[in-house]
């Protein structure tokens, strides 16, 4: 089928609904993908963090063929030995909660939000704090904690009982609490928002407004988690814990899969009959997720991010005081933002065409995100495009 052909299929039976490239990608290895002319490109995108062990990890496609042999679905009525392990392995590295799986970050936050109500039902409470510039999916209710308004054109009413505050202040996180307030729901690092980090002061403070005030602290890791900052879970960086965390994207290393982790005393109120998934935690997902956890331990990959991230980080900084097109570089591990002060799609579009795969997100960032086992010659090299298209556009 030639690359016309292919982009035929998408202009009669696919609803366009994507801004797409055109370009037919065909394989991939590690930080690597290759369309179907045979052009290499350097991915250090990674699909929205989603592929953090790079392309076709051999560890996690032999998973995915053991476990697609053997057993691929079955419902959640019944015990399967893939499901307990991952939440085993998410469990003992985070903060020693109960696990419930569905099948994405949208539908992880969909859970969260439902459990926070849920559990403060009998109290009546069901409102939740979210940040200016979050985002938290697509569903309905997740799409009205998203507190920004471009996403939720055209889809009025929205649900009831969300209420957003600045990010990083702690007097408006004061000021909007009332006596239906059940929670408040964050991203440590704000993703589509733009790579922004949260202090580590407004972090504690939310802990303590939370216990204080019997609020849940709902933390949305779906592109912060999994390693991504150098840490399994970017909370780590702030000396606190959750009482809800929800997880995807870098999970499953492609596999769909969403994970939601309640501390024991928030899950229990997640009674049978009260939420579910039909493919959530199926066996084909889950054994991709426990490889996803035994790569990262055997290889090192947390510390890799750290290092990796660290060298990426001074490399753009320098990069910033040679470019005025540069206002800020920002983030955590290999989560950086490069903020311009002009438009960045055409510098994401000129480094696609000369083989780098990048992202722009809020108008003016550029997200840099390669997979965890990066190595210093790949960033190197990635970034010395960068740099070459910078000076060119700007």
């Amino acid at each position: 089928m030639t690359k016309s052909e292919t982009i035929e299929l998408y202009t009669n039976y696919v609803i366009p609904n994507y801004t797409r490239n055109p370009i037919v990608f065909v394989r991939g290895e590690g930080v690597y993908v290759w369309d179907e002319n045979g052009k290499r490109y350097l991915d250090l995108f990674s699909g929205w963090a989603v592929s953090s062990l790079g392309h076709c990890n051999p560890n996690v496609t032999k998973a995915i063929q053991e476990q697609a042999a053997m057993l691929v679905h079955m419902p959640n009525i019944y015990y399967t030995k893939p499901q307990g392990l991952l939440a085993k392995y998410i469990s003992e590295n985070s903060f020693h909660g109960q696990c419930f799986f569905c099948n994405s970050g949208a539908e992880a936050n969909e859970s969260a939000i439902k459990l926070a109500r849920l559990h403060n039902s009998h109290r009546g409470k069901y409102k939740i704090i979210t940040m200016d510039d979050s985002f938290h999916g697509r569903t309905l209710a997740t799409i009205t904690a998203t507190a920004q308004p471009k996403y939720q054109k055209g889809l009025a009413p929205l649900i009831e009982g969300f209420t957003y505050v600045p990010f990083n202040s702690l007097p408006e996180v004061e000021k909007a609490i009332d006596d239906k307030t059940c929670g408040i729901m964050i991203e440590p690092i704000q993703g589509e928002g733009g790579i922004n980090v949260a202090d580590k002061e407004f972090m504690k403070q939310l802990r303590r407004i939370c216990d204080e005030r019997e609020l849940l602290l709902i933390l949305d890791e779906v592109q912060s988690g999994m390693g991504r900052t150098g840490k399994y879970f970017a909370y780590q960086h702030y000396d606190i814990c959750p009482d809800i965390m929800t997880l995807a994207k870098s999970l499953g290393n492609g596999t769909a899969i969403g994970a939601m982790e309640a501390k024991t005393e928030v899950a229990r109120s997640l009674v049978p009959g009260s939420h579910a998934s039909t493919f959530g935690g199926n066996p084909l997902a889950c054994a991709a997720s426990v490889a996803v956890f035994e790569t990262i331990q055997s290889e090192g990959l947390l510390k890799n991010a750290a290092n990796m991230g660290k060298y990426a980080y001074e490399r753009l900084s320098h990069f910033a005081q040679e470019l005025p097109c540069i206002r800020e570089v920002r983030g955590v591990g290999l989560m950086i933002g490069i903020e311009l002060t002009t438009p960045a799609t055409e510098a994401v579009q000129k480094c696609m065409e000369a083989g780098l795969l990048l992202n722009c997100t809020h108008e003016n960032v550029i997200r840099f995100m390669p997979p965890l086992n990066v190595e210093k010659e790949h960033i190197d090299k990635g970034l010395s495009i960068l740099q070459g298209v910078l000076k060119a556009v700007t």
